[in-house]
């Protein structure tokens, strides 16, 4: 599948790596280790309705990371998956009569074009659920034969062989243990299974929350040969862990997502990932929070959608937009309000109105005081405020002394503008 197109910003002098991030599974903040490369799975979209506000504050953060980790003169290795088949894309394509592969080719583009336009860095590998049905087949044949999958009988008419993870079977074999991942309790995670694409009630299952390895073919749904599983689609959270193994080391660097991610679908991928091979999916796991729209957390199935496309559409610049995000902490739940739009768009103005009056050293100061910034726990907030703080002293510079600084004679200094665009991806 074809990624978007984000030029590489400008390399910056390296800055050391003192990053600490909060990792979900050890519910601490922690560096993920002296790397001599950085490797980070975001998981995608299901493409069955435009880019809202929520995807976008996950794609920025996570964004934003990848930066961070290019200013280190670290080379990163960065996936992201697109469930391009699942329930709730054939659903909304009987819905609106439209087939499911044109509806997920429409949403899939629009947005990539979000994601251009919000100065997201592209993947280097941007996948499709379909393109890797043979990864998944053979990850889940894998499973099935050391006894950490199984199959059940078909329920009120309908086929045998659905395959089932064994949630069971793969904590007495492997150091993983349900809800080690995710740090749900029971309860929430039992409350939450249904919601989030789980059949807890499904007949013939050995735990309740055991996750949907393989659907065997129905009349009427996609299907591809799945050799000795019989015919039939991907669940849900194999997807992930499949691309992930084919992609990335094992563990690779960082698993990322939305907080709303973090059970059942980061616990179940980390799971197959332990069970088939012995080894941890990823060595940290951060989760950004949800982003709320009158009252409610922005999401489809409530349709309190803000999307970035009618936002573009609306005339308001996609800079405004990234500000926008970057001025709540992304573990944080926020509301979206016309108000912090407003904000952003006027700090982006002050920014571009003192860009012409730094001095030779401002790039440099602001290179330094923002890295040190994101070092804690990725602190967009605080970086953006080392923005305001130079904007302001170089106005209030120019208002004092009628003076607009020439351009630095020291081409290894960058300049601001540089500095917004490569470390915060900031188009100024």
């Amino acid at each position: 599948m074809e990624s978007w197109n984000t030029p590489l910003p400008a390399r910056l002098p390296v800055q050391p790596d003192r990053l600490k991030i909060h990792d979900t599974s050890s519910q601490a903040e922690r560096h993920p280790g002296n790397l001599a490369e950085a490797s980070l799975y975001v998981c995608g979209i299901t493409p069955y309705d435009a880019t809202h506000l929520g995807h976008a504050n996950t794609y920025v953060t996570f964004d934003l990371l990848n930066r961070y980790w290019r200013a280190c003169g670290l080379p990163v290795t960065y996936v992201q998956n697109v469930t391009d088949v699942d329930d709730p894309l054939l659903e909304r394509a009987t819905a609106t009569g439209v087939d499911w592969r044109d509806l997920a080719a429409d949403q899939t583009e629009l947005f990539r074009s979000d994601m251009e336009a919000l100065n997201v860095l592209a993947p280097d590998h941007y996948v499709g659920a379909t393109e890797t049905v043979d990864w998944v087949v053979q990850s889940v044949e894998a499973l099935v034969d050391n006894g950490t999958a199984y199959a059940v009988p078909g329920v009120d008419g309908g086929p045998d062989g659905d395959v089932y993870f064994s949630i069971d079977a793969a904590e007495a074999a492997t150091d993983w243990t349900l809800g080690s991942i995710g740090r749900l309790g029971s309860e929430e995670m039992s409350a939450v299974f249904p919601d989030r694409g789980g059949d807890p009630e499904r007949p013939g299952k050995r735990h309740p929350l055991d996750p949907l390895l393989w659907r065997v073919a129905r009349p009427g749904e996609p299907t591809w040969d799945g050799r000795s599983l019989g015919a039939g689609r991907p669940g849900w959270h194999i997807e992930c862990s499949a691309i992930a193994r084919r992609l990335l080391p094992a563990p690779f660097t960082v698993q990322g997502g939305g907080s709303d991610l973090r059970f059942p679908h980061h616990e179940f991928s980390a799971a197959h990932a332990t069970a088939a091979d012995g080894k941890p999916l990823a060595g940290t796991f951060v989760h950004a929070g949800m982003v709320g729209y009158e009252g409610e957390k922005m999401s489809k199935s409530l349709g309190n959608l803000v999307l970035v496309s009618r936002l573009r559409q609306q005339g308001i610049e996609a800079v405004a937009i990234r500000a926008a995000l970057l001025s709540n902490h992304y573990r944080a739940d926020w509301e979206w309000t016309p108000e912090l739009l407003r904000q952003a768009m006027d700090r982006v103005a002050r920014w571009r109105q003192a860009l012409g009056l730094e001095t030779a050293e401002d790039g440099s100061a602001v290179l330094a005081a923002a890295h040190r910034a994101l070092s804690h726990d990725l602190d967009a907030p605080a970086a953006l405020t080392e923005l305001d703080r130079w904007a302001e002293r170089a106005l209030d510079r120019n208002a004092v002394d009628q003076y607009s600084a020439a351009p630095s004679s020291d081409l290894s200094a960058p300049d601001v503008r540089t500095v917004a665009n490569g470390l915060l991806g900031l188009m100024l």
